[in-house]
């Protein structure tokens, strides 16, 4: 009986060392591995994570820029993308985000021109952006804050301190929107949003030409947990309940599929929907950090992305999920 037990295991590794050679040397896709072993996709995908956790498959990558040209265009192709701008993985968080905002100030640099109005969102990923040292041409720009703000502790990442540092940066003007990110309740939010000032400056921020925000996972120990606009709560019940992946620019909140969610931290934030944004000719969405790969893919299957920048292992990730997703 022992005898019988190590051949069968024997026979699953070599089927196991089969197929991973066939998806990783050969370059076969996950359809034409199920078709040959006579499998469902879904199990070839198992299988394939099974030997990544084995150690069947050790992936080791030197990347190149060519590569990541190549996963721009996947990405581009995938997502009816207009443009994808992946950054070389760094070492640390902050490096990563250093390098994924390198690109997209080169990225505005070349597109950016007088008299253009962008929406900014917030998030350490979008001041980054602001404070990436470069040299950058001189447009009159008006950046408008797409969100409210918050209270000192969380000022580096305000949309309005982001929008004075990008307008010091473009030598442009910068346009504050008077308002708190996050109220207590829909009723408050509602009065702010019938307040003349607060209207005519999301009104502007609605008719952009470029959008520039930021995307959030659904964790309890996120940045917007820390600074008290939700409970870890009510992250794991949006989470668990909802399906909620992620928050697109701090406001929605939607699903992996990119469907929108309908939670009670919606009816809390004061700035710029998911349709709002997808009137917006150019949505810019960034997020450096490799924890956000399920919260990207759902924004990308949103339809509000038109620009995405991200690194390497967040591009092979969305890519991977979205295969085995569907």
């Amino acid at each position: 009986m022992s005898s019988l037990n190590n051949d069968n295991n024997h026979a699953e590794n070599d089927q196991l060392t089969e197929i991973a050679i066939a998806y990783y040397q050969e370059g076969a896709t996950q359809e034409e591995i199920s078709q040959r072993f006579g499998m469902s996709r879904a199990k070839i995908g198992r299988l394939l994570r099974r030997a990544r956790e084995e150690g069947v498959v050790e992936i080791t990558v030197k990347y190149h820029p060519v590569f990541s040209e190549k996963l721009e265009q996947q990405l581009i192709e995938r997502f009816n993308l207009k443009r994808a701008l992946i950054a070389l993985d760094q070492p640390d968080d902050e490096s990563q985000r250093q390098q994924v905002a390198s690109l997209v100030s080169g990225y505005l640099a070349a597109t950016l021109s007088d008299d253009m109005v962008v929406a900014v969102g917030q998030g350490r990923n979008i001041a980054s952006i602001a404070n990436h040292v470069g040299v950058v041409p001189h447009r009159n720009c008006r950046f408008v804050c797409g969100i409210g703000g918050t209270h000192r502790s969380g000022n580096a990442i305000n949309a309005d301190h982001i929008c004075r540092q990008l307008a010091k940066k473009y030598d442009g003007i910068s346009e504050t929107l008077y308002a708190p990110a996050y109220v207590e309740d829909i009723i408050v939010k509602e009065a702010f949003m019938k307040n003349g000032t607060v209207k005519e400056t999301l009104d502007r921020a609605r008719r952009a030409d470029v959008a520039l925000v930021g995307v959030g996972d659904m964790n309890e120990n996120s940045h917007m947990v820390k600074l008290g606009w939700f409970t870890p709560q009510e992250i794991v019940e949006a989470r668990i309940r909802k399906g909620v992946v992620g928050d697109i620019a701090g406001y929605d909140f939607f699903d992996s599929q990119g469907k929108q969610a309908d939670t009670m931290m919606s009816d809390r934030v004061i700035g710029l929907t998911m349709d709002e944004l997808r009137h917006i000719p150019t949505v810019v969405v960034t997020a450096a950090e490799n924890s956000k790969a399920l919260a990207l893919l759902g924004a990308l299957r949103s339809g509000v992305v038109d620009v995405l920048a991200t690194s390497v292992s967040n591009a092979l990730t969305i890519l991977n999920l979205d295969q085995q997703m569907k």
